[in-house]
């Protein structure tokens, strides 16, 4: 009987994530306002493999997902340059208002982490530089999202 190699497992396989429609963004100098989809759930974003604690697939497709659509944004906006510049000096204050089908179906700070960090690493920003943060918890009768602001403080706390 001839040898029928198996398929191989990557570790990481190569995922494209090309979301459905653009992210609705609003680019300025010192803000940035886009919607994004809701995260996985806290118990869906993490596997436990060999004991430690890892980013699932489904993270994995979340954070590619959100790069992917702050990119598009960031290409199409023409005040991409002078927000990267000041992001890369300035402080920033990060604002994320959540529609939710209900008030008690998730916990408010649930996709907190993952959400600041992809969007920290989709704009080389390091996440040390959030000095403010705000969560807000809404009810939305359509599909649920997050509308996230990241605005440059002008004044930051000493």
């Amino acid at each position: 009987m001839p040898h029928v190699p198996r398929k191989s497992r990557e570790r990481f396989p190569q995922m494209t994530v090309v979301p459905a429609a653009p992210a609705p963004a609003i680019i300025e100098p010192d803000c940035l306002t886009i919607t994004l989809p809701i995260p996985p759930s806290i118990n869906h974003q993490y596997a436990t493999v060999n004991g430690r604690r890892i980013l699932s697939a489904a993270g994995r497709r979340y954070k590619l997902e959100i790069g992917q659509r702050i990119l598009i944004a960031l290409a199409r906006s023409s005040n991409k340059q002078s927000l990267l510049l000041k992001l890369r000096t300035d402080y920033v204050a990060l604002s994320i208002r959540c529609y939710f089908t209900s008030l008690l179906r998730r916990d408010i700070d649930g996709g907190l982490k993952i959400t600041q960090d992809a969007l920290c690493e989709a704009l080389g920003l390091n996440d040390n530089r959030v000095l403010e943060l705000h969560l807000y918890k809404n009810v939305a009768a359509g599909s649920p999202s997050m509308e996230l602001t990241l605005r440059i403080l002008t004044s930051p706390q000493s």
